[in-house]
């Protein structure tokens, strides 16, 4: 299966410490957001692989938060992976792209992992916000 380079998947409304705990018993570490910007928050964790930097941008995209994970070493290959996982163990919708971008290919179809854990394709446009 191929890996991709870094994971970001967006968050529908939930409580940043709530994301940290959940990356916190995924890596079984304690770490602690440190403020990066109005609303941006960085953390890094440490795995055998290197350093795993992490960003999460509060509304990023309509009330989206984005979480960054800026490594290709974290337990999940693409980025559907980790949205399943987020969906599965904080209950709300996730989303992300469909894979890496190319040129000529519709920037605003994504996938979604609903809330009751449905699954689908479904075109995001890019509100400009």
């Amino acid at each position: 299966m191929e890996r991709f380079p870094d994971i970001e998947i967006y968050l529908a409304p939930i409580d940043k410490d709530t994301i940290l705990a959940w990356l916190n018993e995924t890596f079984s570490q304690t770490r602690d957001w440190q403020p990066s910007g109005k609303g941006k928050w960085r953390t890094l964790f440490t795995m055998a692989e290197g350093e795993l930097p992490v960003l999460l941008i509060e509304n990023a995209a309509d009330r989206f938060s984005s979480l960054w994970l800026d490594s290709s070493a974290t337990p999940w290959p693409r980025d559907v992976d980790c949205a399943r996982a987020a969906q599965a163990a904080l209950g709300v919708e996730v989303r992300c792209s469909l894979g890496g971008w190319q040129p000529g290919d519709e920037p605003d179809r994504f996938y979604r992992v609903k809330a009751g854990g449905e699954e689908e394709v479904f075109h995001w446009p890019d509100s400009g916000l």
